[in-house]
């Protein structure tokens, strides 16, 4: 059976995932590209280097994340979240989109059992931080849909 998820659905997709695909679009050319992100209060939230991804993004600030959960060709689920993209430019803005994004990163690093309570970020940690360009797409429109197929009976 295919359907459509519920857009409560699509956002619960949305937040159990680590990585999406961003599309955006600049003159004649679509870029898409795979981004770590994390979801906080309708807001997507990611980094990336000075680029081309980035430069589009600056000259269209409409983007849209796609992501997804497969099972099999058979049992799937994706979700497209359209928004605006949003440089923080402001050291107080950049360190907390960092910070949400370090928040959900770092469980899936590193389990709770071998992580240290405080971990200081070492310098080449800090200066990579400060060269990138951290962003967050405002959510304005999201959509999702499915395949799911139960297992087929066995007879004797």
């Amino acid at each position: 059976m295919m359907g459509i998820l519920t857009e409560e659905q699509a956002r619960h997709l949305l937040q159990s995932q680590l990585v999406g695909r961003i599309g955006c679009y600049a003159g004649k050319e679509i870029y898409v590209v795979p981004v770590t992100y994390a979801l906080r209060d309708g807001y997507i939230y990611a980094h990336s280097r000075e680029g081309q991804k980035v430069r589009m993004m600056r000259k269209n600030t409409a983007v849209c994340l796609q992501v997804d959960a497969i099972e099999n060709m058979s049992n799937w689920r994706s979700v497209i979240a359209w928004g605006e993209f949003q440089e923080l430019v402001s050291e107080r803005e950049r360190n907390a989109g960092l910070k949400i994004l370090r928040d959900r990163v770092t469980p899936f690093v590193t389990s709770e059992t071998v992580r240290p309570h405080v971990v200081p970020a070492p310098p080449e940690v800090i200066e990579k931080e400060r060269k990138a360009v951290v962003y967050r797409i405002h959510i304005t429109k999201i959509t999702g849909r499915f395949e799911k197929t139960g297992l087929p009976e066995i007879t004797e």
